[in-house]
């Protein structure tokens, strides 16, 4: 099967305070399509690095990234890209901020309104469409940002943090509904968490990465159910195993970095 995205190689590298810094170093890596991957590494390692050069914002240095085949050269306009800080509109209301994609990407107004409806119905926002952002709570904002990523239906969405803003319950709330809608959809999800259970709780496949330069140190296959409850999940013996086997490889990175 041809890998949704192919990592082969990768480096880069910035200059900071006048000299240059190796930030990745030789990353392989293949992604199948439809398959949810977590990035997990200490603070610096790479991770938000590698995922901006899949969407194109940062080019790549050294080696070559592959989307659906396509070589990445320039913004990759076949992702979604949802970051910790959203970027719902606050003079738009709810209904507004989910549409906008859909215009970029020329659906004209009957669909659109069509898709704007599903999508509010799919985040459980419905009622809520003529309500501005600052009416709404964190976590209904974090579902907003979740509809905009998904409206246009992007064949891989790119997630960086994206709760990481939240607190521990309205976390799992949107675990919860970003599996759900995964498992509907089946899109190629790359997802980068600094919470090791959380990796384990959404993904397929946990990938560790080292201390700067990023290098991928381990990968550990999730053997937990595809469709996995979110808030019953952690007590399983098979988390608790790759939660412990990931923090083994985990650890070290951090008080390596710790101590730098």
């Amino acid at each position: 099967m041809t890998a949704s995205i192919a990592i082969s190689g990768v480096r880069k590298s910035y200059v900071a305070r006048g000299r240059e810094v190796l930030a990745l170093d030789r990353v392989d890596l293949d992604i199948a399509p439809g398959e949810f991957v977590a990035f997990v590494g200490p603070s610096g390692c790479g991770k938000s690095t590698l995922m901006n050069m899949i969407a194109g914002i940062l080019p790549i240095e050294e080696g070559s990234i592959l989307h659906d085949g396509q070589r990445v050269n320039g913004i990759n306009r076949a992702v979604g890209y949802m970051t910790q800080q959203d970027a719902v509109l606050p003079w738009r209301t709810v209904e507004q901020n989910v549409a906008l994609p859909l215009r970029f990407h020329g659906v004209n107004g009957a669909a659109r309104t069509k898709r704007v409806a599903e999508m509010l119905d799919a985040v459980g926002l419905t009622g809520f469409g003529r309500s501005f952002p600052a009416e709404l709570s964190g976590g209904m904002r974090k579902r907003v940002a979740l509809a905009q990523l998904l409206a246009y239906e992007p064949r891989t969405l790119l997630m960086d943090e994206p709760f990481g803003a939240l607190d521990a319950q309205l976390k799992l709330l949107m675990q919860e509904q970003l599996l759900r809608i995964w498992q509907a959809k089946r899109q190629t999800v790359v997802f980068v968490t600094h919470d090791l259970a959380e990796a384990i709780t959404v993904a397929q496949r946990v990938v560790v990465f080292t201390g700067r330069p990023g290098q991928i140190k381990q990968i550990e296959t999730v053997t937990l159910p595809a469709e996995r409850d979110v808030f019953k999940v952690r007590f399983l013996p098979e988390f608790e195993a790759a939660y412990t086997r990931l923090w083994d490889a985990l650890a070290p990175e951090i008080r390596r970095g710790e101590a730098a």
